[in-house]
């Protein structure tokens, strides 16, 4: 029988601290639920906005593998192994933080917003030597498809991460329907809606709805409307 669990979008923690307006689907900084601490290797689903020229200073991290994925506007990011770079929509960026690094995160424009999703997950092993990667995907190939953005094979498309988890970008039409067929027994999948109205499983859900589902082989998506989603697959154990 499937598991399922809803977090309708006004029930995120939210904190706007003008220069940034974040909610979180899970637990974060002064927001804590304890029904929403993660999700099983998914431990932070921020949706930040960050105003023109501002950012988040250095600051560090460790045995996380963090994920960012812009939306809107570019991201200008530094960090302590000497990577410089602008991240954009249509980019997907990945570090796997292990023994320690320090970063920086600012809106690269002085006119604009930045809309980005900022994603940690549990790695699978501690300690590891911290790295960088940022690629910049073809987005017609989310157009009524599962785009694959995340793997833990770094020979497959998209980043890859230490852990064994699958991401995939979707961008349907209205009334379109795909089946996904989970990688790995074990594994539950958290669906984050974008945009649009999609049903996944029966459950219908709207913009920012995040949806989790496991025990289960394969999952069944309807765009309702035009709509644009997040799937994440992790293992539901940690």
């Amino acid at each position: 029988m499937a598991n399922t669990i809803i977090h309708k979008a006004a029930t995120r923690g939210h904190a706007n601290h003008g220069w940034l307006n974040s909610f979180h689907t899970f637990s974060f900084a002064n927001y804590y639920d304890p029904e929403r601490v993660h999700f099983g290797a998914l431990r932070v689903l921020n949706d930040d906005t960050v105003e023109a020229g501002m950012g988040f200073g250095t600051h560090p991290h460790d045995n996380m593998e963090i994920i960012s994925i812009p939306l809107e506007g570019d991201l200008e990011h530094k960090d302590s192994m000497g990577n410089v770079s602008v991240i954009k929509h249509g980019d997907i960026q990945v570090m796997s933080a292990g023994t320690g690094i320090h970063h920086s995160e600012y809106n690269k424009n002085k006119d604009s917003r930045v809309k980005f999703l900022q994603i940690w997950v549990f790695p699978n092993q501690k300690k590891v030597t911290p790295r960088y990667d940022q690629i910049t995907l073809n987005m017609a190939d989310r157009h009524n498809q599962l785009q694959q953005i995340l793997s833990p094979n770094a020979d497959d498309a998209g980043v890859w991460i230490h852990q064994n988890a699958w991401f995939h970008l979707g961008k349907f039409d209205k009334g379109v329907v795909k089946e996904y067929n989970l990688k790995a027994a074990g594994n539950g999948v958290y669906a984050f809606i974008l945009s649009g109205d999609v049903t996944i499983n029966g459950q219908s859900l709207n913009t920012r709805d995040g949806f989790g589902i496991w025990n289960v082989e394969k999952i069944a998506i309807q765009a309702d409307s035009d709509a644009e989603f997040l799937l994440m697959e992790v293992p539901m154990e940690v």
